[in-house]
């Protein structure tokens, strides 16, 4: 990570200050905790970079923790996906990844001891049963017929779970709290359920698993974590998070902070409707450079210093808002016309033969960069028959209009200035060939009689070019919450993504994998990671050259 990315400042890091100042904390250590039941999004970036950034700007630690508490839903495949977004992003974690499911042990312990204390207890209430008990945020709950049973009676009937004799969702472990409570997480929670899923960690070992809120807090206490950081539908359950740890025998009581979740206009950040898009083959998988996914970002080839800056930028607070898509589009334009070098490619090509140009190809050198000599230039083929864009042309235009015109001049980037001189169409009407002249003495000068030639456009050589897909991507709905509508599969962007056969320089075809590249006019654009080969290049959109986004419904 360049050491230039100014250390940021929040409210957390203003607590952890007073912490060390205070000497409540000599060091620092926080964790980053995903469940591994789908890939990571751009909402986990801002986490990851809260959590890593804090233990690096404090010489602190940063653990990586899977809490893998619901081996139904998880997969190692998860996991490792998680492990490459970490480190894509630029951070380190911690010694040896950790698992809640390498505390099982301890929690089960720790379990007995509430049952002990009678502070758990084994319940018979059905899911919805449990549900009817459990009240409302305006009247108290009812305790449960089984919650007055014998520590004794509790623990013979746990020790059966453990040991598969109980069967699926015919009883759970509850902790004993306070029904009457004003906070719902407070009326005596599941701590414990029966699972027969074979664990990615664990396998068989296991039928029984703890629930999030009692593992989270217990795994925090074990790994020494001073400050748990989580987001802000956490609050209610940091009430259970001090009640566990207070109710343990356990030396370390870290404290929760919460924060504001990532929310961003055009998307879902939800990830069992991130699961229903891939499941239902609604996008290509989860790594669709549409998708908020950091593996669909980095696909679509935005840069893991444009999505720190962009949580940088978005800031840490306590107040939940809706960023806009633009201010992530801004954070990888910066980026990359800044570091991206330049290329030409056509993307509705159209032919334009140079009718008084005779020979070979003429080996044209181009400047990488307009900016950045030090990004050196390339070798780029000027024949006979070139490419243009389609929109490039016109057969009668008004000033304004800077690009070919029918009878008029203008400079080819790089190269000469071309005159258009007549045109050939199709049956239909459509515009096949545009013939032109070039002043061979315009390389690199003005011509020398004086004419002005205003405008300039890319082009390729139709002779050398290679052949391209070019997948333009627009946003993935078409309404700024879909989240809020009653389907959010019907706010689906039908023109999400546009698929052209484009043509592109032949330097284009040694690109490595999400390497970008500005196509000149026409936006940023990388190789596809998945689809592209030398065979058949693929290239994606990563964001046009301006903002766009301000202009949707005008």
């Amino acid at each position: 990570m360049s050491e230039s990315e100014a250390r940021p400042t929040n409210f957390i890091r203003q607590i952890i200050d007073a912490d060390l100042a205070s000497g409540k904390h000599t060091s620092v250590h926080t964790r980053f905790p995903p469940e591994p039941n789908g890939y990571l999004h751009i909402g986990h970036a801002k986490s990851i970079c809260l959590n890593f950034g804090i233990a690096q700007d404090y010489q602190g630690q940063c653990n990586l923790r899977f809490d893998d508490t619901n081996p139904e839903k998880e997969d190692i495949e998860y996991v490792e996906s998680i492990k490459n977004d970490v480190n894509w992003l630029g951070f380190e974690w911690s010694g040896e990844i950790c698992y809640s499911s390498n505390y099982f042990d301890k929690l089960h312990g720790f379990a007995i001891e509430l049952i002990n204390k009678g502070l758990a207890y084994v319940d018979e209430l059905s899911p919805e049963q449990m549900r009817e008990y459990r009240g409302t945020l305006t009247e108290a709950g009812k305790h449960s017929p089984y919650r007055d049973r014998s520590v004794e009676e509790n623990l013979e009937l746990f020790e059966k779970m453990k040991n598969g004799e109980i069967e699926e969702g015919k009883m759970s472990l509850r902790a004993k709290i306070d029904m009457a409570s004003p906070f719902m997480v407070l009326r005596d929670p599941v701590i414990y359920r029966v699972r027969f899923a074979t664990h990615h960690q664990t396998g068989d070992k296991w039928c029984i698993y703890p629930m999030y809120d009692f593992t989270h807090c217990i795994s925090d206490a074990l790994e020494g974590i001073t400050h748990s950081i989580c987001t802000l539908e956490f609050m209610d359950n940091r009430r259970l998070y001090d009640w566990v740890l207070d109710n343990i025998t356990i030396d370390c009581q870290p404290r929760q902070y919460e924060f504001s979740r990532l929310n961003l206009e055009y998307t879902v950040m939800s990830k069992r409707k991130l699961n229903q898009l891939v499941t239902e083959n609604l996008v290509n998988g989860w790594d669709d450079p549409r998708m908020p996914t950091i593996s669909g970002l980095r696909r679509r080839g935005f840069t893991s210093a444009s999505i720190r800056e962009f949580c940088k930028r978005i800031g840490v607070t306590k107040q939940d808002n809706t960023i806009e898509m633009s201010s992530l589009e801004s954070c990888i334009r910066d980026d990359l016309n800044e570091n991206a070098p330049r290329a030409m490619a056509v993307l509705d090509p159209v032919k334009v033969v140079i009718e008084n140009f005779d020979g070979d190809a003429e080996m044209l050198e181009v400047a990488n960069h307009p900016n950045k000599p030090e990004m050196g230039s390339r070798q780029v083929p000027f024949t006979r028959e070139v490419y243009i864009e389609r929109e490039d042309f016109r057969e009668e235009a008004n000033k304004k209009y800077k690009r070919l015109v029918l009878g008029k001049e203008v400079r080819l980037r790089g190269a000469y200035v071309i005159k258009a001189e007549r045109i050939e169409k199709d049956e239909e009407g459509n515009i096949t060939t545009i013939f032109c002249s070039y002043d061979n003495e315009t390389l690199g000068k003005n011509p020398a009689d004086g004419r002005k030639v205003k405008g300039v456009i890319h082009w390729v050589s139709a002779e050398q070019g290679i052949p391209a897909e070019i997948r333009l991507y627009d946003r993935l709905f078409t309404v700024p919450n879909p989240g809020a509508a009653d389907d959010f599969v019907s706010v689906i962007n039908p023109e999400s993504l546009s698929v052209m056969n484009g043509v592109v320089e032949p330097s284009l075809i040694e690109g490595e994998a999400e390497k970008a590249f500005q196509f000149e006019r026409m936006g940023y654009f990388c190789v596809d990671s998945k689809d592209s080969s030398k065979e058949k290049l693929v290239f994606n959109r990563t964001v046009g050259l301006r903002d766009t986004w301000a202009k949707i419904g005008d």
